[in-house]
């Protein structure tokens, strides 16, 4: 196998890359000045070094505690609850959202031998005792997984006085029913809102 092969190989084992992604990143790094690859090599090399979690809501981070847990300006009553740090990175770009987050690192899977013990369902209790939340948002994805770990986690604090909530789910904007799936169309029925208030 020749090094070509080989880094088409290693690249398409990358999420989200296949052999032809790969293929075109690898002729892309053939042709890039040697400087552009050994800043992105040097950068792939330390990541593991200077990303860490952070020891309060589980994102990535720098320092510790992160910059959203420190940050004076965010509405401390409100806490987001996702399963994986990028998740985070996702509900910033919108715009919409200035609370805490805590992250699960992961959703409750029997199947896969993931339960509530698994993930930082206990630190996120223990958050919940020490901070006065108004609300606990939980924005697990919209999976089976999801779905049981939020009901699960609703269940918990279900006596704690706390207005817990759920992502809403459905149809996408400038979405066609008709191109809708079943379980997506459904979601989007229990989940309608009104207008006439």
């Amino acid at each position: 196998m020749t090094v070509l092969d080989q880094l088409i190989k290693s690249l398409s084992r990358l999420p989200g890359i296949g052999a032809k992604s790969a293929a075109r990143l690898t002729y892309y790094f053939i042709q890039a000045d040697d400087e552009s690859n050994q800043v992105l090599a040097k950068q792939i090399a330390e990541i593991k070094d200077k990303i860490f979690a952070c020891s309060v809501c589980g994102c990535y981070t720098e320092t510790d505690p992160c910059p959203i847990c420190t940050d004076s300006t965010r509405d401390t009553s409100l806490i987001c609850v996702v399963e994986h740090p990028q998740d985070v990175l996702t509900i910033e770009a919108s715009g919409a959202y200035d609370g805490l987050f805590h992250v699960l690192n992961g959703a409750i899977s029997p199947l896969d031998g993931i339960g509530p013990e698994q993930l930082a369902i206990g630190s996120l209790l223990q958050r919940i005792k020490k901070q006065q939340f108004s609300e606990i948002i939980l924005a697990t994805n919209p999976t089976e997984e999801g779905d049981t770990t939020a009901l699960y986690i609703s269940h918990i604090l279900k006596d704690s006085g706390l207005r817990i909530t759920r992502l809403a789910s459905g149809l996408p904007i400038g979405g066609d029913l008709e191109y809708a799936d079943r379980i997506t169309l459904a979601r989007s029925l229990r989940g309608r809102i009104r207008l006439d208030t």
